[in-house]
Protein backbone atom coordinates (compact mmCIF):
# COMPACT_ATOMS: atom_id res chain seq x y z
CA UNK A 1 0.00 0.00 0.00
CA UNK A 2 1.64 3.37 -1.02
CA UNK A 3 1.80 6.45 1.81
CA UNK A 4 -1.02 9.15 0.79
CA UNK A 5 0.68 12.60 1.22
CA UNK A 6 -1.01 13.12 4.40
CA UNK A 7 0.44 9.97 5.66
CA UNK A 8 4.17 10.80 4.45
CA UNK A 9 3.60 14.22 6.09
CA UNK A 10 2.40 12.91 9.06
CA UNK A 11 5.10 9.91 9.16
CA UNK A 12 7.90 12.38 8.41
CA UNK A 13 7.67 15.19 10.49
CA UNK A 14 8.16 13.57 13.83
CA UNK A 15 10.73 10.79 12.38
CA UNK A 16 13.24 13.41 10.61
CA UNK A 17 13.25 15.42 14.56
CA UNK A 18 13.90 11.98 16.06
CA UNK A 19 15.67 9.97 14.76
CA UNK A 20 18.13 12.30 12.44
CA UNK A 21 20.37 9.97 9.84
CA UNK A 22 18.20 7.28 10.56
CA UNK A 23 14.82 7.89 9.53
CA UNK A 24 14.56 6.63 6.31
CA UNK A 25 14.74 3.43 7.92
CA UNK A 26 12.07 4.29 10.85
CA UNK A 27 9.34 5.74 7.89
CA UNK A 28 9.75 2.39 6.21
CA UNK A 29 8.74 0.56 10.14
CA UNK A 30 6.33 3.28 10.42
CA UNK A 31 4.48 2.81 7.29
CA UNK A 32 4.69 -1.10 7.62
CA UNK A 33 2.92 -0.54 11.14
CA UNK A 34 0.30 2.07 9.02
CA UNK A 35 -0.66 -1.17 7.05
CA UNK A 36 -1.04 -3.33 10.29
CA UNK A 37 -2.91 -0.40 11.62
CA UNK A 38 -5.56 -0.51 8.54
CA UNK A 39 -6.08 -4.37 8.79
CA UNK A 40 -7.03 -4.33 12.86
CA UNK A 41 -10.90 -4.38 13.99
CA UNK A 42 -11.85 -1.37 16.06
CA UNK A 43 -14.44 -1.08 18.68
CA UNK A 44 -16.62 2.70 19.19
CA UNK A 45 -18.51 2.54 22.43
CA UNK A 46 -21.15 4.74 22.45
CA UNK A 47 -22.19 5.18 26.35
CA UNK A 48 -26.18 6.95 26.26
CA UNK A 49 -25.81 7.51 29.97
CA UNK A 50 -29.07 8.01 32.11
CA UNK A 51 -31.07 5.21 31.09
CA UNK A 52 -32.81 5.26 27.66
CA UNK A 53 -36.45 4.56 27.47
CA UNK A 54 -36.12 1.25 25.00
CA UNK A 55 -39.59 0.67 24.75
CA UNK A 56 -40.37 3.71 22.84
CA UNK A 57 -37.03 3.46 20.98
CA UNK A 58 -38.24 0.25 19.53
CA UNK A 59 -41.79 0.55 19.65
CA UNK A 60 -44.28 -2.25 20.33
CA UNK A 61 -47.24 -0.31 18.18
CA UNK A 62 -49.91 -2.99 17.91
CA UNK A 63 -49.45 -3.94 21.32
CA UNK A 64 -52.51 -2.98 24.05
CA UNK A 65 -50.39 -3.32 26.93
CA UNK A 66 -47.96 -0.69 25.95
CA UNK A 67 -50.96 1.56 24.52
CA UNK A 68 -52.75 1.08 27.89
CA UNK A 69 -49.47 1.89 29.76
CA UNK A 70 -48.62 5.04 28.20
CA UNK A 71 -51.84 6.86 27.50
CA UNK A 72 -49.42 10.08 26.24
CA UNK A 73 -46.21 8.94 25.55
CA UNK A 74 -46.74 5.65 23.18
CA UNK A 75 -46.05 6.45 19.78
CA UNK A 76 -48.60 5.25 17.41
CA UNK A 77 -48.50 3.68 14.84
CA UNK A 78 -49.09 5.88 12.02
CA UNK A 79 -45.73 7.67 13.17
CA UNK A 80 -43.55 4.90 13.82
CA UNK A 81 -40.40 3.52 11.07
CA UNK A 82 -41.64 0.07 10.90
CA UNK A 83 -39.48 -2.30 11.00
CA UNK A 84 -42.22 -5.17 10.89
CA UNK A 85 -45.66 -6.24 11.66
CA UNK A 86 -45.33 -5.44 15.66
CA UNK A 87 -42.35 -3.27 15.83
CA UNK A 88 -41.02 -0.28 14.83
CA UNK A 89 -38.59 2.69 15.05
CA UNK A 90 -39.08 5.81 17.50
CA UNK A 91 -39.95 8.42 14.55
CA UNK A 92 -36.91 10.59 15.35
CA UNK A 93 -34.59 7.46 14.99
CA UNK A 94 -34.55 7.81 11.04
CA UNK A 95 -30.92 7.19 10.38
CA UNK A 96 -30.95 4.21 12.64
CA UNK A 97 -33.87 3.09 10.60
CA UNK A 98 -31.41 4.14 7.39
CA UNK A 99 -28.76 1.69 8.73
CA UNK A 100 -31.15 -1.18 9.55
CA UNK A 101 -32.51 -1.07 5.71
CA UNK A 102 -28.70 -1.12 4.70
CA UNK A 103 -28.13 -4.23 6.58
CA UNK A 104 -25.57 -2.38 8.73
CA UNK A 105 -27.42 -2.56 12.25
CA UNK A 106 -28.52 -5.25 14.52
CA UNK A 107 -30.77 -4.69 17.33
CA UNK A 108 -30.53 -6.55 20.16
CA UNK A 109 -33.45 -6.78 22.57
CA UNK A 110 -34.36 -8.00 26.48
CA UNK A 111 -30.98 -6.83 27.41
CA UNK A 112 -30.02 -6.66 31.44
CA UNK A 113 -28.67 -8.55 33.87
CA UNK A 114 -30.15 -11.18 37.37
CA UNK A 115 -31.24 -8.75 40.05
CA UNK A 116 -30.66 -5.81 38.26
CA UNK A 117 -29.85 -2.28 40.03
CA UNK A 118 -31.89 0.65 39.38
CA UNK A 119 -29.64 3.36 40.68
CA UNK A 120 -27.67 4.79 37.35
CA UNK A 121 -24.03 4.70 39.38
CA UNK A 122 -24.05 0.60 40.77
CA UNK A 123 -25.85 -0.24 37.37
CA UNK A 124 -23.55 1.40 35.04
CA UNK A 125 -20.55 0.33 37.44
CA UNK A 126 -22.20 -3.57 36.15
CA UNK A 127 -22.09 -3.03 32.73
CA UNK A 128 -18.25 -1.45 33.25
CA UNK A 129 -16.61 -4.41 35.20
CA UNK A 130 -18.68 -7.03 34.83
CA UNK A 131 -18.80 -7.70 38.70
CA UNK A 132 -20.98 -6.52 41.50
CA UNK A 133 -20.14 -4.17 44.41
CA UNK A 134 -19.59 -6.92 46.71
CA UNK A 135 -16.78 -7.86 44.33
CA UNK A 136 -13.21 -6.84 43.57
CA UNK A 137 -13.14 -4.43 41.15
CA UNK A 138 -9.82 -3.37 40.06
CA UNK A 139 -10.48 -2.53 36.67
CA UNK A 140 -12.96 -2.91 33.71
CA UNK A 141 -13.94 -4.68 30.92
CA UNK A 142 -12.34 -2.98 27.98
CA UNK A 143 -9.25 -2.43 29.88
CA UNK A 144 -8.75 -5.98 30.81
CA UNK A 145 -9.42 -6.32 27.00
CA UNK A 146 -6.61 -4.33 26.24
CA UNK A 147 -4.34 -5.57 28.80
CA UNK A 148 -5.02 -9.12 26.77
CA UNK A 149 -4.19 -7.79 23.63
CA UNK A 150 -0.97 -5.48 24.41
CA UNK A 151 0.29 -8.73 25.10
CA UNK A 152 0.43 -9.94 21.34
CA UNK A 153 0.90 -6.34 20.26
CA UNK A 154 2.17 -3.53 21.76
CA UNK A 155 0.19 0.36 21.22
CA UNK A 156 1.21 3.47 22.41
CA UNK A 157 -2.74 4.68 22.58
CA UNK A 158 -4.66 1.41 22.69
CA UNK A 159 -7.37 2.76 23.71
CA UNK A 160 -8.93 6.49 24.14
CA UNK A 161 -11.51 8.12 25.93
CA UNK A 162 -13.28 11.60 24.06
CA UNK A 163 -15.84 13.56 26.45
CA UNK A 164 -16.06 16.30 29.14
CA UNK A 165 -16.98 14.09 31.84
CA UNK A 166 -14.63 11.58 33.92
CA UNK A 167 -13.24 8.66 32.10
CA UNK A 168 -15.39 5.76 32.00
CA UNK A 169 -14.52 2.70 34.46
CA UNK A 170 -14.46 0.52 32.10
CA UNK A 171 -11.40 1.96 30.24
CA UNK A 172 -9.30 1.11 33.32
CA UNK A 173 -6.61 -0.86 33.41
CA UNK A 174 -3.98 -2.36 35.83
CA UNK A 175 -0.85 -1.64 33.58
CA UNK A 176 -1.69 0.56 30.61
CA UNK A 177 -3.01 4.04 30.77
CA UNK A 178 -5.72 4.90 28.90
CA UNK A 179 -5.86 9.14 27.78
CA UNK A 180 -8.84 11.08 27.79
CA UNK A 181 -9.08 14.63 25.81
CA UNK A 182 -12.22 16.73 25.42
CA UNK A 183 -11.36 17.90 21.25
CA UNK A 184 -8.57 17.85 19.64
CA UNK A 185 -8.56 21.31 19.38
CA UNK A 186 -8.47 21.53 23.16
CA UNK A 187 -5.27 18.98 22.70
CA UNK A 188 -3.58 21.30 19.61
CA UNK A 189 -4.09 24.45 22.10
CA UNK A 190 -2.71 22.78 25.00
CA UNK A 191 0.42 21.44 23.10
CA UNK A 192 0.85 25.02 21.40
CA UNK A 193 1.41 26.19 25.42
CA UNK A 194 5.07 24.13 24.90
CA UNK A 195 7.97 25.68 23.62
CA UNK A 196 9.70 22.91 22.37
CA UNK A 197 9.47 18.99 22.37
CA UNK A 198 12.63 19.39 24.77
CA UNK A 199 9.97 21.22 27.27
CA UNK A 200 7.29 18.52 27.29
CA UNK A 201 9.88 16.05 27.68
CA UNK A 202 11.48 17.49 30.52
CA UNK A 203 7.79 17.60 32.06
CA UNK A 204 7.67 13.72 33.00
CA UNK A 205 5.95 14.04 36.38
CA UNK A 206 3.03 12.08 36.93
CA UNK A 207 -0.14 12.81 38.94
CA UNK A 208 -2.25 9.86 38.85
CA UNK A 209 -5.05 12.06 39.83
CA UNK A 210 -5.06 14.05 37.21
CA UNK A 211 -4.32 10.92 34.71
CA UNK A 212 -7.31 11.69 32.33
CA UNK A 213 -5.59 14.16 30.63
CA UNK A 214 -4.54 13.01 27.13
CA UNK A 215 -1.43 16.11 27.69
CA UNK A 216 -0.16 14.21 30.54
CA UNK A 217 -0.69 11.02 29.07
CA UNK A 218 2.12 12.35 26.62
CA UNK A 219 3.98 14.08 29.25
CA UNK A 220 4.86 11.41 31.22
CA UNK A 221 4.90 8.33 27.94
CA UNK A 222 8.08 7.71 26.36
CA UNK A 223 9.32 9.65 23.19
CA UNK A 224 7.08 7.13 20.64
CA UNK A 225 4.12 8.85 22.06
CA UNK A 226 4.94 12.21 22.26
CA UNK A 227 5.55 11.65 18.03
CA UNK A 228 2.59 10.30 17.94
CA UNK A 229 0.82 13.37 19.23
CA UNK A 230 2.86 15.38 16.33
CA UNK A 231 2.05 12.85 13.90
CA UNK A 232 -1.90 12.98 15.36
CA UNK A 233 -2.02 17.11 14.56
CA UNK A 234 -0.68 16.39 11.51
CA UNK A 235 -3.00 13.82 9.73
CA UNK A 236 -6.37 15.50 11.35
CA UNK A 237 -5.14 19.16 10.20
CA UNK A 238 -5.43 17.87 6.52
CA UNK A 239 -8.51 15.39 7.15
CA UNK A 240 -11.29 15.71 4.34
CA UNK A 241 -14.84 14.21 4.26
CA UNK A 242 -17.81 15.02 2.15
CA UNK A 243 -19.98 13.64 4.91
CA UNK A 244 -22.24 16.16 6.53
CA UNK A 245 -22.12 15.96 10.42
CA UNK A 246 -25.00 16.90 12.95
CA UNK A 247 -23.64 20.17 14.91
CA UNK A 248 -23.89 18.12 18.10
CA UNK A 249 -22.03 17.48 20.81
CA UNK A 250 -22.12 13.59 19.90
CA UNK A 251 -21.50 14.41 16.40
CA UNK A 252 -18.76 16.56 17.00
CA UNK A 253 -17.11 13.48 19.26
CA UNK A 254 -17.96 11.10 16.43
CA UNK A 255 -16.74 12.77 13.55
CA UNK A 256 -13.10 13.21 15.83
CA UNK A 257 -12.87 9.74 16.15
CA UNK A 258 -13.75 9.18 12.16
CA UNK A 259 -10.33 11.52 11.72
CA UNK A 260 -8.13 9.64 14.69
CA UNK A 261 -9.57 6.36 12.72
CA UNK A 262 -8.13 7.17 9.14
CA UNK A 263 -4.50 8.42 11.10
CA UNK A 264 -3.58 5.00 11.09
CA UNK A 265 -3.18 5.02 14.76
CA UNK A 266 -2.76 1.67 16.67
CA UNK A 267 -5.53 2.17 18.46
CA UNK A 268 -7.92 -0.34 18.96
CA UNK A 269 -11.13 0.79 20.96
CA UNK A 270 -12.23 4.68 20.61
CA UNK A 271 -15.44 5.56 24.09
CA UNK A 272 -18.03 8.57 23.54
CA UNK A 273 -20.50 9.38 25.67
CA UNK A 274 -24.01 11.44 25.21
CA UNK A 275 -25.90 12.31 28.92
CA UNK A 276 -29.62 12.93 28.97
CA UNK A 277 -31.63 9.73 29.24
CA UNK A 278 -32.85 9.88 32.46
CA UNK A 279 -36.28 11.05 31.65
CA UNK A 280 -38.52 11.31 34.53
CA UNK A 281 -40.80 14.23 33.49
CA UNK A 282 -42.27 15.56 29.48
CA UNK A 283 -39.92 12.96 28.38
CA UNK A 284 -41.73 13.08 24.48
CA UNK A 285 -39.60 16.16 23.50
CA UNK A 286 -36.50 15.10 25.08
CA UNK A 287 -36.23 11.84 24.22
CA UNK A 288 -37.07 12.61 20.85
CA UNK A 289 -34.22 15.13 20.73
CA UNK A 290 -31.67 12.89 22.07
CA UNK A 291 -33.05 9.82 19.71
CA UNK A 292 -32.36 12.26 16.78
CA UNK A 293 -28.76 13.15 17.95
CA UNK A 294 -28.17 9.77 18.02
CA UNK A 295 -29.12 8.48 14.80
CA UNK A 296 -28.07 11.43 13.05
CA UNK A 297 -24.55 11.00 14.34
CA UNK A 298 -24.25 7.11 14.10
CA UNK A 299 -25.28 7.19 10.55
CA UNK A 300 -22.99 10.13 9.54
CA UNK A 301 -19.71 8.25 10.92
CA UNK A 302 -20.41 4.98 9.30
CA UNK A 303 -21.17 6.93 5.97
CA UNK A 304 -18.10 9.06 6.79
CA UNK A 305 -15.93 5.46 7.64
CA UNK A 306 -16.97 4.29 4.48
CA UNK A 307 -15.65 7.27 2.81
CA UNK A 308 -12.27 6.53 3.93
CA UNK A 309 -12.25 2.41 3.53
CA UNK A 310 -12.36 1.58 6.63
CA UNK A 311 -16.38 0.79 7.09
CA UNK A 312 -15.82 -3.03 7.25
CA UNK A 313 -13.34 -2.92 10.21
CA UNK A 314 -15.31 -0.78 12.74
CA UNK A 315 -18.40 -1.58 15.47
CA UNK A 316 -20.07 0.43 17.42
CA UNK A 317 -21.76 -0.75 20.23
CA UNK A 318 -24.64 1.52 21.55
CA UNK A 319 -26.03 0.71 25.27
CA UNK A 320 -27.23 2.49 28.14
CA UNK A 321 -27.50 1.06 31.65
CA UNK A 322 -30.73 0.44 31.96
CA UNK A 323 -34.13 1.12 30.47
CA UNK A 324 -37.50 2.88 31.71
CA UNK A 325 -40.56 1.41 33.32
CA UNK A 326 -43.74 0.01 31.79
CA UNK A 327 -46.47 2.52 32.76
CA UNK A 328 -45.65 5.97 32.71
CA UNK A 329 -45.79 8.48 35.38
CA UNK A 330 -47.81 11.15 36.40
CA UNK A 331 -45.13 13.89 35.21
CA UNK A 332 -45.38 12.63 31.45
CA UNK A 333 -42.01 10.93 32.39
CA UNK A 334 -40.85 7.18 32.91
CA UNK A 335 -38.89 5.99 36.21
CA UNK A 336 -36.05 3.57 36.19
CA UNK A 337 -36.44 0.36 34.54
CA UNK A 338 -34.82 -3.03 33.64
CA UNK A 339 -34.25 -4.55 29.66
CA UNK A 340 -33.80 -2.82 27.05
CA UNK A 341 -32.36 -2.66 23.70
CA UNK A 342 -28.47 -1.67 22.39
CA UNK A 343 -27.72 -1.53 19.27
CA UNK A 344 -24.46 -2.26 17.00
CA UNK A 345 -23.13 -0.90 13.86
CA UNK A 346 -21.14 -1.39 11.13
CA UNK A 347 -20.99 -3.40 7.53
CA UNK A 348 -19.89 -6.46 9.52
CA UNK A 349 -22.78 -6.55 11.94
CA UNK A 350 -25.50 -9.36 11.88
CA UNK A 351 -28.41 -7.02 10.99
CA UNK A 352 -31.78 -6.86 11.87
CA UNK A 353 -33.40 -7.85 15.33
CA UNK A 354 -31.48 -10.25 17.46
CA UNK A 355 -34.02 -11.60 20.16
CA UNK A 356 -37.40 -11.23 21.09
CA UNK A 357 -38.98 -8.37 22.16
CA UNK A 358 -39.72 -8.58 26.39
CA UNK A 359 -42.94 -9.75 27.15
CA UNK A 360 -45.00 -6.95 28.30
CA UNK A 361 -47.38 -9.28 29.64
CA UNK A 362 -45.06 -10.64 31.84
CA UNK A 363 -43.28 -8.10 34.11
CA UNK A 364 -41.44 -8.37 37.06
CA UNK A 365 -42.72 -5.42 39.60
CA UNK A 366 -43.71 -3.24 36.78
CA UNK A 367 -40.25 -3.73 34.73
CA UNK A 368 -39.37 -6.12 31.66
CA UNK A 369 -37.89 -9.24 31.95
CA UNK A 370 -34.69 -9.48 30.40
CA UNK A 371 -33.67 -12.57 28.13
CA UNK A 372 -30.46 -12.26 27.34
CA UNK A 373 -27.43 -10.94 29.58
CA UNK A 374 -25.82 -7.83 28.61
CA UNK A 375 -22.23 -9.86 28.83
CA UNK A 376 -23.27 -12.25 26.27
CA UNK A 377 -23.06 -9.34 23.71
CA UNK A 378 -19.36 -8.59 25.23
CA UNK A 379 -18.04 -12.17 24.64
CA UNK A 380 -19.72 -11.61 21.44
CA UNK A 381 -17.43 -8.47 20.36
CA UNK A 382 -14.76 -9.90 22.17
CA UNK A 383 -14.63 -13.64 20.74
CA UNK A 384 -15.87 -12.79 17.53
CA UNK A 385 -14.56 -9.07 16.55
CA UNK A 386 -11.49 -8.92 18.58
CA UNK A 387 -10.30 -12.66 18.77
CA UNK A 388 -9.89 -11.98 22.52
CA UNK A 389 -10.62 -14.59 25.25
CA UNK A 390 -14.14 -13.68 27.04
CA UNK A 391 -13.97 -15.91 29.86
CA UNK A 392 -10.69 -14.08 31.64
CA UNK A 393 -11.77 -10.88 30.67
CA UNK A 394 -15.76 -10.91 31.65
CA UNK A 395 -14.75 -13.46 34.72
CA UNK A 396 -17.10 -16.05 33.63
CA UNK A 397 -18.49 -18.07 30.54
CA UNK A 398 -21.17 -16.36 28.76
CA UNK A 399 -22.43 -17.46 25.68
CA UNK A 400 -21.44 -14.99 23.13
CA UNK A 401 -24.25 -13.23 20.86
CA UNK A 402 -23.76 -13.65 17.31
CA UNK A 403 -22.92 -10.22 16.42
CA UNK A 404 -20.94 -10.83 13.12
CA UNK A 405 -22.06 -11.72 10.01
CA UNK A 406 -21.27 -15.24 9.27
Amino acid sequence: MPLSRRQFVALSAPAMMTFGASSPRFLAQAAEQAKQNRRENILVVIQMSGGNDGLNTIVPYENDEYLKARPTLSISKDDVLKINDELGFHPAASGLNDLLQQNRLGIVQGIGYPNPNQSHFESMDVWHTCLRKSENRPDGWLGRAIDEMQITQKRDVPALHLGNRKQPFALTSRTHRVPSVKSLEQFRLELQKRESLKDIRSNVSFNRSDSSSLLNFVQTSTDTAIDVSQKLQAVTSSYKTDVTYPETPLGKQLKTVAQLIDADFSTRIFYVEIEGFDTHSQQAAAHTALLRQVSGALSAFLADLDEHDHGDRVLTLCFSEFGRRVTENASKGTDHGTAAPLFLAGNKVKSGLIGKHPDLNNLENGNLRHHTDFRQVYAGILKQWFNASPKEILHGNFKPVDVVKA
